[in-house]
């Protein structure tokens, strides 16, 4: 697994690298996001399975090339939970991420078999590999630089396997005639992720 680094943005060579599809993590200084908290690094992994990890600057949060990528509806983008990760992208990049999947959700309506749908039950399950999420409680927000090796791989890690994840996922979707299903969860969640970003975080539905 080759880790890159940058500040601010993605370098515009480093966006040729990013076609039809990417898998796409968040780290932030918390969960209370937009009102407390703020975004911290952006990790990208392409398909060749190299990791672009980019910590923006926490004042603009300008990143024109970065955003060309998320906001491309012809590049499909991979999370884990998508209404917290596209959620921080939107509204400090101020963009509208396009074309997007989550394997969450893809979890939730597959895996009926468990209650344990974490990025690291996902991970060990279909990629026979142990996420060691002891990291996870990190100061993001201090200069790259001064990330550990760690810290870089965690993150990292954390996109690294989202394509097998996913590709597994879509098998046992269609094999359990959910795949409809799941599309149209995948249509709402803009609209879940837009509840959120105006403060109605609880479920609208319930009694």
């Amino acid at each position: 697994m080759k880790i890159n680094t940058f500040s601010n943005d993605l370098p515009k060579e480093i966006v040729s690298k990013i076609k039809d599809i990417v898998s796409v993590d968040c780290e932030a200084t918390g969960l209370k996001i937009p009102e407390r908290d703020k975004l911290s690094l952006i990790q990208l992994c392409n398909k060749e399975g190299e990791v672009f990890i980019i910590q923006p600057d926490r004042k603009s949060y300008n990143a024109p090339n970065l955003v060309s990528i998320l906001s491309n509806p012809k590049i499909k983008k991979l999370f884990h939970y998508a209404r917290f990760d596209v959620l921080a992208l939107n509204f400090f990049l101020k963009t509208k991420v396009s074309n997007y999947e989550c394997s969450k959700l893809k979890s939730f309506l597959t895996r009926t078999y468990t209650d344990q749908h974490g990025l690291k039950n996902l991970t060990l399950e279909f990629c026979n590999e142990n996420l060691d999420k002891r990291q996870g409680s990190s100061d993001w927000n201090k200069s790259i630089n001064l990330l550990s090796k760690k810290q870089l791989e965690y993150a990292a890690r954390d996109t690294y396997f989202l394509a097998k994840i996913h590709s597994e996922l879509d098998k046992i979707l269609v094999r359990e005639n959910r795949l409809e299903l799941y599309k149209k969860c995948i249509e709402f969640l803009d609209t879940r992720i837009e509840l959120d970003q105006k403060g109605f975080k609880f479920d609208i539905f319930s009694h």
